[in-house]
């Protein structure tokens, strides 16, 4: 490859997009429990219909919404106490007109009941009855029986790595297996006669241990892969070439560290370019630009840098993203990002509220719902905080969003 040729680098982006080999890791069953950042391979979908009953998500009172409007404080409204509802057991009572039940949080809703006064605003002034101080509208204070999920509704779907809320909608649905891509296998090859093992207790003139491959390593276990360190190649003619023959059989993806800069030295290229195709021996990127991208077999390859800091910062932007591609992910896992709000996000001075929002197009758009509902999580690709000091955000507002993961 001519230097002419090594210097036309495509930038990051373009290897992003354009660089996308079709290889995908086999498909395995494991326990959902132990399936957190696994890719699902297919959406999961509830047998049936989550949570399954009308519950309360207040303590306080089941009531017909009716027997409450018009009630203040300075005219509240008198309900008969008709019983309670046990946690954990079907209730025994219904609500009359103009009676009340006692509910806790999470209580399966009695029959006759279309809202729960949450007992804050409620008072039992004499045995047998209690005065309503604040009106409730139907649906006030409680969940539906569908509204985490509906019968047939997708509980998880394909291509996002599982985050703990899923792990838990996985369990409230009763799914203990789950269908999900294996690890990827992740060969790291090491070159350079001047490398050597970072067990070498002494150093010979010109000699560095191989500091890249155990971070290259660390960076794979991050990104759900599996590493395997497969040696230190020297850099006689023909080596190389022969390590990638053997490792490929059983890699999904190959990582070549260092020997990847243009110089007489540099057999990367030429060992790749000998059992596949180069897409790109050049990226725009200070530190990194001598990386190298091809696929032998149809096994990705990433030629890296000799520098151990540039060919860390590479393969965090490029290696990483095609780690979670090879496991069948649509989109690589981030700890945070910036966007735009969709909508205004209404919030009260001196209260840090935590607003989830879905990402569609650079915009954040807030997912509202009862704290009881799992859903909420697993619907949102991650949360604004809303400082204290606020009393809501703006719609276009630039935020930071802290990803789910």
């Amino acid at each position: 490859m001519s230097g002419r040729e090594f210097f036309t680098a495509r930038t990051v982006a373009e290897a992003l997009a354009g660089f996308a080999p079709a290889r995908r890791t086999a498909v395995e069953t494991v326990a959902a429990a132990d399936a957190r950042h696994r890719v699902p391979a297919a959406p999961v979908r509830s047998a049936a219909a989550l949570p399954g009953f009308a519950k309360s998500t207040v303590d306080g009172f089941a009531v017909r919404a009716a027997d409450t409007y018009g009630a203040s404080e300075g005219l509240p409204s008198y309900l008969d106490l008709a019983g309670a509802v046990r946690m954990g057991r079907a209730p025994t009572v219904a609500v009359p007109p103009g009676g009340a039940v006692a509910i806790p949080t999470g209580g399966v809703l009695p029959e006759g009941a279309d809202a729960v006064v949450m007992v804050e605003h409620t008072a039992e002034t004499m045995p047998g009855t209690i005065e309503v101080t604040r009106p409730v509208a139907p649906g006030a204070g409680l969940v539906r029986a569908d509204e985490d999920v509906a019968a047939g509704g997708e509980l998880v779907r394909a291509g996002r790595p599982l985050r703990a809320p899923d792990l838990g909608l996985l369990a409230a649905a009763g799914v203990t297996e789950i269908a999900v891509h294996a690890r990827p296998r992740v060969v790291v090859l090491s070159t350079g006669d001047e490398v050597v093992p970072p067990s070498t207790r002494e150093l010979a003139p010109g000699q560095v241990r191989d500091a890249t491959a155990s971070a290259l390593a660390a960076l794979v276990a991050d990104a759900g892969g599996v590493p395997e360190l497969a040696g230190i190649v020297g850099d006689e003619p023909g080596a190389l070439t022969a390590a990638l023959r053997d490792v490929l059989p059983r890699a999904d993806l190959v990582v070549v560290s260092a020997g990847s800069s243009v110089g007489t030295r540099d057999e990367t290229a030429g060992a790749v370019a000998a059992l596949g195709e180069v897409w790109c021996h050049g990226l725009a990127i200070r530190p990194g630009k001598p990386t190298l991208l091809a696929e032998c077999g149809g096994v990705p390859v990433v030629g890296l840098p000799g520098n151990p800091l540039s060919a860390l910062v590479v393969f965090g932007l490029v290696g990483v993203p095609l780690v979670w591609r090879l496991a069948g992910a649509q989109a690589p896992p981030q700890p945070g990002t910036r966007a735009h709000l969709a909508r205004d996000v209404a919030s009260a001075a001196g209260r840090l509220d935590v607003v989830q929002v879905e990402l569609r197009d650079g915009r954040a758009h807030p997912v509202f719902g009862p704290s009881a509902l799992l859903s909420v999580l697993t619907r949102a690709d991650g949360y604004v905080v809303v400082p204290e000091p606020a009393t809501g955000l703006a719609e276009g507002t630039e935020v930071t969003v802290t990803l789910h993961r």
